[in-house]
């Protein structure tokens, strides 16, 4: 079994930051693929980036240049650090992994959520 636990929500100003953790835990034998998705009132869910294994990096137009995705294999950790704010960017994010348990078994996995407000 394969949990996932964001951290680091809150409520920030217009042009301000945040930074967004991600921990996956469980039976894994390999983590390959992490993103991040948001998903706003009323609105579907989203992907806002993704990172490969290997460090490449996809990003959704409209945070292109204001967040930034990264990851610590040795750790199984996931990060998004998001500048420059917009109330836009207010929804609840959501970590998402893809990899390989014990037994290779495949899976996808998503955390249960984190709530970013921007406002002032």
């Amino acid at each position: 079994q394969v949990q996932l636990r964001e951290s680091g929500g809150g409520l920030a100003q217009p042009g301000g930051s945040l930074r967004l953790s991600c921990v996956v835990s469980g039976t894994i034998a390999s983590v390959d693929a992490l993103a991040w998705y948001r998903q706003a009132p009323g609105e579907q869910r989203e992907r806002v980036a993704r990172i490969s294994t290997d460090g490449m990096t996809h990003y959704a137009d409209y945070v292109q240049g204001r967040f930034t995705i990264s990851r610590d294999n040795a750790k199984n950790m996931l990060y998004l650090q998001m500048n420059n704010l917009k109330p836009e960017d207010t929804a609840v994010y959501y970590c998402h992994a893809e990899g390989m348990i014990f037994g290779a078994s495949p899976f996808e996995s998503w955390g249960r959520g984190t709530q970013v407000t921007v406002s002032s």
